[in-house]
């Protein structure tokens, strides 16, 4: 019973989940011609059962309701890989994010396995086993699925239970278990999958800080995100960001000077969609200076700040490596140059393990209290 396609089976199977310490999860799904992402099977193996496949697809009338309870069940820990798209997928689908949550991902780089480590090399790390991933873009949505994408698909948490066991006792065993449940909590962050609609224009690159064009892109990224979202489009098939970018900076209130904008068209500038725009513009720039929303600016490191900031990242760069953890998952640049310029109280890396592992030895640094030497091509870290 590989693939489950009745309500029955389901049932049946997620009773055998009640009592397993953890369950492993997958997803497929496809994403490119839709906003939501189209769900294709579901994925989930735990300790002594058998891997096995939702296919929403081939019974899209099947109960999920007992799938939902071990979501729910506070005793069952979820464990996936790179799960950051999964998670969304669950939210959506039941309203919630499955609960205790487990990334391997995270964990390996919190065990000195690099940056972002997919999950091919990470079984093969781990287990010395070369999974094939011949089957990884083929779609998921047409039936009958082939037996090999089958094997693929379930291979995906079959490995990722040992994977799991392994790096749990890595952690236990040096201590980290508790860095890693810091790490998931963040990732439980309802607004990492939903964000809220009046923040999306920030992830939109734009070169202008003035207010009321930040507003006419805070308008323009509502109105894409509700239209994409109500014909189940993809953002970028509704209006790319450069051309959403390119309307705010230019800020068009007629026809004819929308029409001039690199990405729109006469057809669309002269149609309703155009004339939406145009009030959407004309409607932002009328707003009071204080609606308006304003741009995180990044304050430029100073000059003579810079070998403050070199000596911060050849810091990162040995403790990184003395505690075998990914220096990204530490600090990012934009950490690095905070902390050169003063700015730190509300830092990540000054809270928790982090803070522990670097962020108290950069203030030291940044004190005087603690200086670098070379010896028989070492590095070495001395108080002073």
């Amino acid at each position: 019973m590989s693939i489950i396609t009745s309500s029955e089976e389901l049932k049946d199977f997620c009773q055998d989940l009640t009592d397993a310490p953890f369950v492993t999860v997958d997803t497929e799904f496809l994403r490119e011609r839709t906003y939501y992402p189209k769900l294709c099977l579901i994925q989930l193996s735990a300790p002594n059962i058998e891997a096995i496949a939702i296919d929403p697809i081939a019974a899209p009338n099947i109960d999920l309701s007992p799938l939902e309870e071990i979501f729910k069940n506070q005793n069952i820990l979820k464990v996936m890989h790179a799960g950051r798209q999964d998670m969304e997928i669950f939210h959506k689908l039941f309203g919630y994010l499955p609960t205790p949550y487990f990334d391997t991902q995270i964990a390996a780089m919190v065990c000195g396995y690099g940056e972002q480590v997919g999950y091919e090399a990470l079984v093969r790390s781990v287990m010395d086993i070369d999974v094939d991933k011949s089957k990884q873009y083929t779609d998921w949505s047409l039936r009958p699925l082939s037996q090999a994408q089958i094997n693929y698909a379930l291979n995906d948490v079959i490995y990722l239970k040992d994977v799991y066991i392994h790096l749990d006792k890595e952690l236990k065993k040096t201590g980290r278990d508790k860095w890693v449940v810091e790490e998931m909590a963040a990732l439980l962050d309802i607004e990492l999958y939903d964000p809220p609609l009046e923040e999306l224009w920030r992830r939109i690159r734009i070169k202008t800080n003035k207010p009321h064009k930040l507003a006419v892109l805070q308008d323009l990224a509502i109105w894409r995100e509700e239209f994409a979202r109500k014909k189940d489009l993809p953002r970028s098939h509704i209006m790319k960001d450069e051309t959403i970018a390119e309307i705010a900076l230019q800020s068009p209130t007629n026809v004819k000077s929308l029409a001039r904008i690199r990405g729109v068209s006469d057809r669309f500038a002269e149609g309703d969609k155009g004339s939406l725009l145009i009030k959407i513009v004309q409607k932002a720039l009328e707003k009071d200076i204080k609606d308006c929303p304003q741009k995180d600016i990044k304050e430029p490191v100073p000059q003579h700040l810079m070998p403050t900031l070199e000596m911060l990242k050849m810091l990162l760069r040995i403790q990184a490596s003395e505690h075998n953890v990914a220096a990204k998952l530490i600090a990012k640049s934009e950490d690095l140059e905070t902390l050169a310029i003063g700015k730190d109280q509300k830092l990540a890396v000054l809270k928790g393990w982090r803070h522990e592992i670097f962020g108290q030895k950069a203030l030291a640094l940044k004190d005087g209290k603690i200086a670098f030497s070379l010896k028989n091509g070492q590095i070495h870290i001395s108080e002073i």
